[in-house]
């Protein structure tokens, strides 16, 4: 098999409208106190993006729904490919590439979704998926996500955003904090940790497991 690389790539990025500024702002009691309504905006929605991001990367899922894309340079089997990300809603496109960027597009009766609650997979119906060629790619457009809105989000998980995003905030001043590495609160760990996804045995999973 080909070296087996991937590039996992978010199409639309969470519009602003969808996330939770002002539930994060009452967790921080801002209130109006800075005089002039949503004027620290940008920075709390900022920081509510580094703390989704985080969490995702660390779970394996993502919150918001959105569209993405999945390239490869071959099927991990020629009867199922699985996905880096769950909960996943519906694969929208499968395609194989040539080294020329020929596009031959799967038909969908071909492929079918596999729901998982932590490796989602797409299999193949009725035949073995095609081989990709020399130096070609596959690519899968797929969407992923609890639901388009924040209250869709499990509740640990919101919860888990709004300390993290908190940390964040109240954190941005300390050079000392900010250097102290990767590590995530203990309250946020226990939230995240049934949603975790723990990778062994060369690409096997095994569920939950220590940060």
């Amino acid at each position: 098999m080909k070296g087996y690389r991937m590039l996992l790539t978010e199409l639309i990025q969470t519009a602003s409208a969808d996330l939770p500024v002002a539930g994060l702002k009452d967790h921080l009691r801002l209130g109006t106190a800075f005089g002039v309504d949503g004027l620290q905006d940008g920075l709390i929605e900022a920081h509510l993006r580094a703390a989704i991001a985080t969490i995702e990367a660390r779970i394996g899922k993502a919150l918001l729904t959105r569209d993405f894309k999945l390239s490869l340079p071959d099927w991990r089997s020629l009867s199922a490919q699985t996905l880096p990300l769950a909960p996943v809603v519906a694969v929208t496109r499968l395609s194989v590439f040539d080294v020329m960027g020929v596009e031959m597009v799967l038909d969908a009766a071909r492929f079918a979704l596999q729901a998982d609650t932590h490796r989602p997979k797409i299999v193949a119906v009725g035949m073995l998926f095609p081989n990709v060629p020399s130096d070609g790619r596959i690519e899968i457009m797929f969407s992923a996500g609890y639901g388009p809105a924040w209250a869709n989000v499990p509740a640990d998980l919101r919860q888990a955003v709004m300390l993290l995003a908190a940390q964040y905030y109240e954190t941005r001043h300390d050079a000392a904090a900010s250097a102290q590495g990767f590590g995530l609160p203990m309250a946020v760990q226990s939230l995240i940790e049934r949603y975790r996804n723990i990778r062994v045995l060369g690409g096997g999973a095994a569920k939950g497991g220590a940060i």
